[in-house]
């Protein structure tokens, strides 16, 4: 069975909200049905691995993000090469945002993202807060907490990743939540998302594989608890 290489990026920087639990959900369902699986971290400066199956990407406080900016712009070309390839990438808040063409600040700035996915940012000082649920077509309902204060539109070449109805999604006006474009996802959602959304983590493993070549089927997991965790946060307030 082929190796899947993970690739963490900015580990230290972009893991606000517990978004690196989502790159152990992913080895830990691996390793639980015994399929070979490589992390490798990718800080600033440091080379992105030619063969990596699988992209994860946090969110970061705004000064994280200032840290990483420059370094995060300098990728763009290989990040976008990678997309057209069909790596598969889960980015998440403050990646999903630099991912897009661009985040104009509250005060009117306009920092440029590496154009992945067709979605531009504004900013605002109202944040985004709660625990949220989203229906999404690939992988049922999706469950995280959301804290932004970016307004994310979506163009024409991005669909949404789904419909919220409790929370506020993107921009708290048109019901979206996130995007997806082939096999690149974004979302707001924290928790970390994969945590109470394991099918959707094996979503992201089956894509992986798909695009390896390799057709095997994924052994089934228990996953009473992660569910059970989806259903209380599901009824918390937001």
């Amino acid at each position: 069975m082929k190796t899947l290489t993970l690739v963490h990026l900015y580990p230290r920087e972009m893991n606000i909200y517990g978004d690196t639990g989502n790159v152990l959900v992913l080895r830990r369902r691996l390793q639980w049905r015994g399929l070979p699986v490589t992390v490798t971290p990718v800080s600033v400066g440091d080379p992105l691995p030619h063969d990596t199956d699988i992209l994860l990407g946090g969110g970061g406080q705004d000064a994280a993000q200032g840290e990483i900016g420059a370094d995060f712009a300098g990728r763009g070309a290989q990040l976008r090469a990678m997309a057209d390839d069909g790596v598969v990438m889960l980015a998440i808040c403050g990646t999903f945002q630099m991912l897009g063409h661009e985040f104009v600040t509250h005060e009117g700035r306009h920092l440029a993202g590496v154009g992945v996915l067709d979605v531009v940012t504004h900013g605002q000082p109202e944040r985004l807060i709660g625990n949220n649920w989203v229906d999404t077509p690939q992988a049922g309902r999706l469950v995280g907490y959301e804290n932004h204060s970016g307004l994310t539109t979506l163009g024409p070449d991005a669909a949404a990743l789904g419909r919220t109805q409790t929370g506020r999604g993107n921009n708290g006006k048109d019901g979206t939540e996130g995007a997806v474009r082939d096999n690149v996802l974004g979302t707001y959602l924290h928790g970390p998302v994969l945590a109470k959304s394991p099918r959707l983590a094996d979503d992201l493993l089956r894509r992986a594989y798909d695009r390896a070549g390799v057709t095997s089927e994924l052994e089934p997991i228990d996953d009473a608890l992660p569910e059970l965790a989806a259903k209380v946060a599901v009824g918390r307030p937001r």
